[in-house]
Order: structure tokens, then sequence, then C-alpha cells
């Protein structure tokens, strides 16, 4: 919801990829930066009380935005303080949300659990996309101004996010740490990253993880831009071509819950890389909204079960006194992702959406390939003892 909410006011008021561009930037960076901390703090301290926390900051910091838009104060600048906020936020959350479920399950349904992890996160993508967009489409009726419409918007994403802190009480798993380390935060950092550098699959794997991905989330960033510059629709559009990825992602993520255990990880983790990188070439010559959202949802279809089995191999292949600072440094690599986010918001600023999305699909699958020339051992996982 807040994506669409948000990436529909920026648009709406700016009419430029780049803007949307800047704020993905401006909650990318601070991620980068702050999740090596995350990471330490994730395997000191218990993991239930940072989601916790975490959930209650963000659910604050939406609803003062909320308010902000609603009386139309809200600058270009506004958002991207608060993607900054929300990228700070996060960077210390996420470690502690993705470590702890190898702790909650066992090591054979890992693969299972991550991608029923992923699963709820695309059905909400689904739900959220239609709902937004008809709330912003019902909120504007009677001539209200975007402030208005998003502004209501934002009020209830504040709400959902309270209901989110809630609920997070009642996990009973708190996801402490066995044994509290004796050595300094810094020592532990430098434990990670000698960890990660050492082992060359975990590195192989988080390299195959990110470089494809930064190129493969240019379908999502700039659907704003392609839903009003390619198809010509308006939120109510926006919502269903959202939605129809929200679709192909949980189809995707189901699939791979269903497969659980099986021997060739390795080979489908390429294989859905050159996938996903065919899906966004043809979606971006698609002029019809049917056809958008069908080819739409195969490009999610391939990110999603390529996002969820990445993560679920680190996962397996890093020890659980570590894992916290294994996932950190995963989401501080994402700190590359501006180096292709940002000539790829330039492209579609100056030779368009179409030309912007087709430059990611090739580079999508060239990352793969030459990843899998450096790192040959990735495509040849199969289990962990």
């Amino acid at each position: 919801m807040r994506a669409i909410a948000q990436g529909w006011l920026i648009y709406d008021l700016t009419s430029s990829p780049m803007a949307l561009t800047w704020v993905m930037l401006s909650f990318i960076i601070p991620s980068a930066i702050f999740s090596l901390v995350g990471g330490v703090v994730a395997d000191r301290i218990s993991k239930k009380h940072i989601m916790i926390y975490a959930q209650l900051f963000n659910a604050v910091t939406t609803l003062i935005l909320a308010y902000i838009v609603f009386i139309g104060e809200v600058t270009f600048s506004h958002f991207i303080y608060f993607g900054i906020f929300a990228g700070a936020i996060g960077s210390l959350s996420m470690p502690a949300n993705f470590s702890i479920v190898p702790e909650i399950v066992r090591k054979e349904n890992l693969v299972n659990a991550t991608a029923l992890q992923t699963s709820t996160f695309n059905f909400s993508s689904i739900i959220g996309p239609i709902l937004a967009g008809s709330l912003i489409a019902i909120f504007s009726v009677g001539d209200k101004s975007s402030y208005y419409s998003v502004g209501l918007v934002f009020f209830v994403i504040s709400g959902l996010l309270f209901l989110a802190t809630i609920l997070t009480l009642f996990i009973k798993h708190h996801g402490r740490p066995k044994n509290i380390p004796k050595t300094s935060s810094l020592d532990d950092l430098k434990e990670g990253l000698g960890f990660v550098w050492n082992d060359k699959v975990i590195f192989g794997l988080i390299l195959v993880g990110l470089i494809p991905s930064a190129f493969g989330k240019a379908s999502s960033f700039l659907l704003p831009a392609f839903n009003q510059d390619v198809i010509g629709g308006g939120p109510e559009e926006l919502g269903l071509l959202t939605a129809g990825m929200g679709v192909g992602a949980l189809i995707g993520s189901l699939l791979l819950a269903k497969l659980g255990d099986f021997t060739w990880k390795g080979k489908l983790l390429l294989a859905t890389a050159y996938g996903w990188g065919i899906s966004i070439f043809l979606f971006a010559f698609t002029g019809n909204l049917m056809i958008a959202i069908l080819i739409g949802a195969v490009t999610a279809f391939f990110g999603s079960v390529f996002g969820a089995l990445n993560m679920s191999i680190i996962q397996l292949a890093a020890p659980q006194h570590i894992r916290g600072r294994v996932l950190s440094l995963l989401i501080v690599m994402s700190g590359l992702m501006p180096l292709a986010v940002a000539p790829i918001g330039g492209i579609a600023e100056y030779f368009g959406v179409a030309v912007a999305l087709a430059f990611a699909a090739v580079m999508v699958g060239f990352s793969a390939w030459i990843l899998n020339f450096f790192f040959p051992q990735v495509k040849k996982i199969t289990h962990f003892s």
C-alpha cells in the first residue's frame, strides 16, 4: 500500500521516473549502511524485541507522514527524509526477521519455511495494491486533491502497522542467543566479514542473489511510470498491475514451498534468473493492460522463486551463531543496487521506460551468466548436512 500511494503521489507531483529512483535510493542506502549493526544486534539480543520496536517506530513515523501529506504540506524532500529513517529502521530489523526463522523450524523444512514467509509478503502485495489503488480512487471522488486521498491511505497504513506491532507480541519464540558473545561488537563484525569472505559458496550466493536482483527490481520501482507512460493508466490500473505481479510472486513462493528440500537448488536458482530477465524484456514492450498484467505476473513469479530460494540457501549454509551477521551483510551488499537503479532511472528519464526495462532485462541475464562463470560452485549446490 505504501509503495502504491507514495509512488502515485510522487509521480503525480513530479512526472519524473528519476524522482521515483531517488526515493528508492533514500531507503536503500541507509539500509546498506546500518545493516551490519543490525546483524550484530540480532546475534546478541532478543530478535522478537527488535521486531516489535522496529514495527512501532515505523507505525509512528508513517502516522506523522500521513498528517503532513493530508494537510498538503508534504514536499519531495519529506519522502527522502522518511525514506532514510525507514531504511535505517529496516536495516536493524531485517536481519532479525529472517534469522529467527531457522531457529523455529528444522533444517530440512527451511526452504519451505522461507518460501511460506515470502508468500505472506507476496499475498500482501496482491491485497495491498488493490486496496491502495481503490482507496485513492474513492477518496478522490469530488475532485479531491492527491494530498487528501493519499494522506488518508497513509493513515490506514499507519493503523495496520500498529496492528502488526500488537500481533508480533504473540510470537512465542524470543530468538535470544544461546551464548552471549564475550567479544566486542567490532570483533563480532570482523568475524562476520571474515566468515563470508572465506566461504566462497556463501560469498557467491550473496553476489548471485544481489546483482541480478539489482537490475530485476527495475520492473517494480518503475511501475508507476510504466503505468502512466506506456499503459496510460490511473491509480486503479496501477493497483491491478501491482496485484498481478503479487499473484505471480505468490504462486512462485507457494510452488517453492511445495518442492521442499529438493537437491537441484543451485541449478534452479540460475534458471530462474534467466527466466526473470526474459520476462522483464517481454514486459518492457507490452502496451496492453491485460497482457501487461499477465507478463508482469510471470516476471514476479521468477523474481519470487529466485529471491526466496537464494535467501533459504544462504540461511542453510550459515551457522546459527553468525547467521544474523551473514544476512546483514547480504542487506549491506544490496547497497550495490543503486549502481543499477540510478542509471536505469536515468535511461527511463531520457529514453523512455520501455528502453530502461529492456536494458535491465538484458543485464539480469548477463550478470547471472558472468557470476555463474566465476562461481561455478553455486550451480552445483544440492543440499546441506
